[in-house]
């Protein structure tokens, strides 16, 4: 995929009405520190459009990034945060499922996991709010680049096991820092909203 424009166009915070987007959406969920920014940027051609924060837990919107004028990618707030009281992650929770719930566009959900550890409660649970609004997920296995080569296959079947993800479901592992798996997850989303590579 050639990205030609990329437009921070929407934010919606908590009491915000979500929009009615004519476009088709991808939606990337995770929990705080898992990378969710960084694969955002790498998908965008873009080094640090999406904000990447030292400080997990600070995305508290969902932002839509229109992409070529086709599609948008939608960053759900991250989940999981230890610092962030309870009642905050209980609104973050009622927002990001109202958006999967109501999105008439919504066309598939990518949900990273880090690779190095075993999915989390709220990993978990995430899996199956995708699940219960109708989706199949798509797994994003982050951090790649932080275990050996030879390690990769145990750590996404340990996702797949702890997930109880079914066995046709896809699961990419990817680096932010070397981009291996971008051009796969690009390709995804080329085929699910049907958008057609730019030639260069």
């Amino acid at each position: 995929m050639i990205i030609k424009s990329v437009n921070l166009e929407i934010v919606c915070g908590v009491t915000s009405k979500l929009p009615d987007t004519v476009l088709p959406e991808i939606a990337f969920a995770g929990k705080s520190n898992v990378g969710k920014s960084s694969l955002i940027n790498a998908l965008m051609n873009r080094k640090a459009y999406a904000r990447t924060s030292a400080q997990p837990g600070k995305t508290q919107t969902i932002n839509f990034y229109n992409i070529n004028q086709a599609l948008y990618y939608v960053d759900l707030p991250g989940y999981g945060y230890a610092r962030v009281s309870q009642k905050e992650r209980e609104k973050w929770g009622k927002m990001i499922e109202k958006y999967l719930h109501t999105s008439r566009q919504l066309k598939a959900v990518f949900l990273l996991v880090d690779i190095r550890h075993e999915p989390s409660a709220n990993d978990r649970l995430m899996y199956q709010w995708i699940l219960d609004s109708g989706f199949h997920p798509i797994i994003i296995a982050t951090k790649l680049d932080k275990i050996n080569r030879s390690q990769v296959a145990k750590q996404v079947k340990l996702i797949r096991e702890t997930l109880e993800a079914e066995k046709d479901t896809i699961i990419i592992p990817f680096s932010a820092e070397t981009k291996q798996g971008r051009e796969e997850i690009w390709k995804l989303i080329e085929e699910i909203t049907d958008t057609v590579p730019d030639a260069e």
